[in-house]
Order: C-alpha cells, then sequence, then structure tokens
C-alpha cells in the first residue's frame, strides 16, 4: 500500500516563511519615538514576535519602562497598525529555499495555508508583495479574522477548513511554543524551524521535528508519511 504523505501544510508566516522582523521593529518604533521610550532592539523584538500586534505593543511598553494602560497601549496599537500598513514590506524577505520549496511541493501535490496572529491585512500585504499570494490562495487567516487565535485549536482549523484537508493529513510548521501549541490543540503533527522568532532554542519546543533548512522539509514529510 502506497504511503500516505501530508497533504496539506500550514505555515506561520514571521519567523517562519518571511523575515518580516526589521519591517516590524521599523513601524513599531516610530510610536516607540513618539512616546518618548528607548527603541526596541532586533534581539528583544524577536522573542515579542507572535502574539499578536497588540501583544506585540504590550510587551514593547513594558520592555521600555512605559505605562501599559489599557488606552495608551490601545492607542499605540493603532498607530503601530497605522505605520506598517504603510510599508508592510519594505525590507521583508522570504528565508533562504521558501519559493523553491512551495514550487516543488506544490508541483508534487501539497495544498498550503498561512496560519498566523499577524493582523490578517498586514499578512495579505506581505505576501502580495514578495509574491507568495499564488501558493496559497484563500487559505490564509489572519490572527484578527476569527474570535478566536493560536493557540486556540479553531485557527488551524479554520485553516483546514479553507484547503479542504482533515487535520490526520496535515503538517503544521511554525518558529514558537504558540505554533507547537495550536498543532498539539488541533491534532496535528508539527516542525519547527530553528532560525525564527523564538526566546527558547528549537529543539525545546517540544515539536515533533525540527528543520535548520527548507530543504529539509520533503525528506521529512516522507518520514510522517
Amino acid at each position: 500500500m502506497a504511503r500516505r504523505l501530508p497533504r496539506a501544510i500550514v505555515f506561520d508566516l514571521d519567523g517562519t516563511l518571511v523575515d518580516t522582523l526589521r519591517d516590524i521593529l521599523s513601524a513599531l518604533n516610530r510610536v516607540m519615538d513618539e512616546e518618548a521610550l528607548r527603541a526596541i532592539t532586533y534581539d528583544q523584538g524577536r522573542v515579542m514576535v507572535g502574539g499578536g500586534a497588540r501583544w506585540l505593543v504590550e510587551q514593547a511598553l513594558r520592555e521600555a519602562g512605559g505605562a501599559t494602560g489599557t488606552a495608551r497601549i490601545d492607542a499605540c496599537h493603532t498607530r503601530f497598525l497605522d505605520y506598517y500598513l504603510a510599508e508592510p514590506a519594505a525590507s521583508s524577505r522570504p528565508f533562504d529555499g521558501v519559493t523553491d520549496m512551495l514550487t516543488r511541493l506544490g508541483a508534487a501535490g501539497h495544498l498550503f495555508g498561512v496560519c498566523t496572529n499577524k493582523p490578517h491585512e498586514i499578512t495579505l500585504r506581505v505576501l502580495d508583495a514578495l509574491d507568495l499570494s499564488g501558493f496559497f490562495g484563500a487559505a490564509v487567516l489572519g490572527g484578527d479574522v476569527l474570535g478566536v487565535r493560536k493557540p486556540d485549536a479553531g485557527h488551524l482549523l479554520a485553516v483546514l477548513g479553507q484547503m479542504g484537508a482533515a487535520p490526520d493529513r496535515a503538517l503544521m510548521v511554525g518558529d514558537s511554543e504558540t505554533d507547537v501549541a495550536v498543532a498539539r490543540n488541533a491534532g496535528v503533527p508539527v516542525a519547527v524551524v530553528d532560525f525564527g522568532y523564538t526566546a527558547r532554542p528549537a529543539t525545546e519546543l517540544g515539536a515533533d521535528a525540527v528543520i535548520s533548512s527548507f530543504d529539509e522539509l520533503p525528506g521529512l514529510l516522507d518520514r510522517l508519511g
């Protein structure tokens, strides 16, 4: 009997498919400057990404010693989104091997989706700007579309629903504890990249596999089959 490879592959965006941090920090640090707070560094920012835009802004304010009342967070969040929407991909780039991997696996019949806590409109603009949208069709859901978001299983399951794919024929690929948690909650195997945005080493996140390059993904799919 032929082995049943995972057919649906759902990716996180920031720190997994695309190196977006410099554009995120450009918008975030405009807000920090307006608030008379110190800028967030690259190393600080890379462990703040993943929980959504409002969470990012709140963490940045805390890190810089600013007040974190609801009104201030809301106001800073609104300005951050405005700045980021205006220039979402000036410095963002797909990680090495992403386009080749999507092309190769797409030709082999795999379906692709994106499950990210990033705001949906910004997600679409980043994918468009980097010529990646065509790989995903309508199977893209940002963190502000549903009433839930990662690590709630409903977020990942909704992406799979758009793909017409079952959890037992899927793989989640991410870079963080949040990605591992949403996959576990949805009953989907999960791999993490070791070059993403996380404070903990990828080997400590509890994923089924860790990859250092997207060249490793086809072999991983075969093993998971």
